[in-house]
């Protein structure tokens, strides 16, 4: 594990044990929980951001996202809210016990039963950096890394998790999340392990390149993505994608990002299989996909 992944896994791992000592209750993911639970799936997402008031003017301006101060003493930790529904959360790092720089996004991932799931990550071969957590009405929470030293947090929810079916993702709203690998095969093997997911092989082709392409499932849907990092300097980190609803839509966003004091890391361009991505930093330096997708195809469809 690289020092900057150990710092951001330390960083949320501070959080985590702060909220245990305040006895926090952080609301539910799932806006009308009916106890159901999908181990697997990918269903929260959370920042840790150094520049909070900017973080929200730009998601503000960029995607019409709202931002909600929980009412609890000490709490650090703001609700996000997209069209008055709830899909993430924010961290002020300004206020962990790290001086490092740590901006990410978090992604957080279901599961049936807390304590073997974070017994199944140790015993495939990742580390567990915080033991269970009550988060309260949310539920309890872990953080983890893979043996590449990508973090993430398993989160076994109270009341149960938001349904599969359940509302399509509107543009501004997240789509789909990628672990991006240093040794696929490797991750791929741990994650079917650790996790449980199936696995289906995709090959991505355009005219310039070929790329594997690894599809997690669970419950027979796709649960998220396992591809090569694209570049040996970026560590091996999970990548979530928001919907655009069209190219003019993404150039829209695109010609705003940096007004609104974010970067454009990676401009706009063409899938193998049609649709465009671009990859954006906010003001803090996390980043973030944009992704082009027809309402009519799942994520992995339009991987294929």
């Amino acid at each position: 594990m690289t020092r900057t992944q150990w710092i951001v896994v330390c960083a949320v791992a501070g959080l985590l044990a702060g909220c245990s000592t305040m006895k926090f209750s952080l609301p539910s993911v799932a806006q009308n929980p009916d106890g159901r639970q999908l181990p697997g799936k990918i269903i929260w997402h959370d920042l840790i951001t150094d520049t909070p008031e900017q973080t929200q003017a730009f998601y503000s301006g960029l995607l019409g996202w709202e931002f909600e101060t929980l009412p609890l003493t000490g709490a650090n930790y703001t609700l996000i809210r997209h069209r008055g529904r709830p899909i993430g959360g924010m961290v002020d790092q300004n206020r962990l016990p790290t001086e490092a720089d740590v901006s990410q996004w978090v992604v957080v991932i279901s599961v049936a039963d807390i304590e073997r799931a974070v017994a199944a990550v140790a015993g495939a071969g990742g580390e567990v950096i915080t033991a269970p957590t009550s988060l309260g009405e949310r539920g309890d929470i872990a953080v983890v890394v893979d043996p590449q030293g990508a973090a993430m947090a398993l989160l076994e929810t109270r009341d149960g998790d938001p349904p599969d079916p359940g509302v399509t993702a509107g543009p501004g709203d997240f789509l789909w999340d990628e672990l991006w690998s240093a040794d696929p095969v490797a991750a791929r093997d741990f994650y079917r392990v650790a996790v449980g997911y199936s696995v289906e092989e995709r090959r991505l082709a355009s005219s310039e390149q070929q790329a594997d392409y690894h599809v997690l499932s669970t419950g027979g849907r796709p649960r998220a993505g396992l591809r090569e990092r694209p570049r040996e300097d970026i560590p091996p980190t999970w990548v979530s994608y928001l919907r655009v609803a069209d190219a003019n839509q993404l150039d829209d966003i695109l010609s705003r990002v940096e007004e609104l004091g974010g970067r454009i890391l990676v401009p706009a361009t063409d899938r193998p299989a049609g649709g465009r991505v671009a990859l954006i930093a906010g003001p803090s330096g996390a980043g973030i996909a944009l992704q082009t997708w027809n309402a009519d195809q799942t994520m992995a469809e339009a991987e294929s």
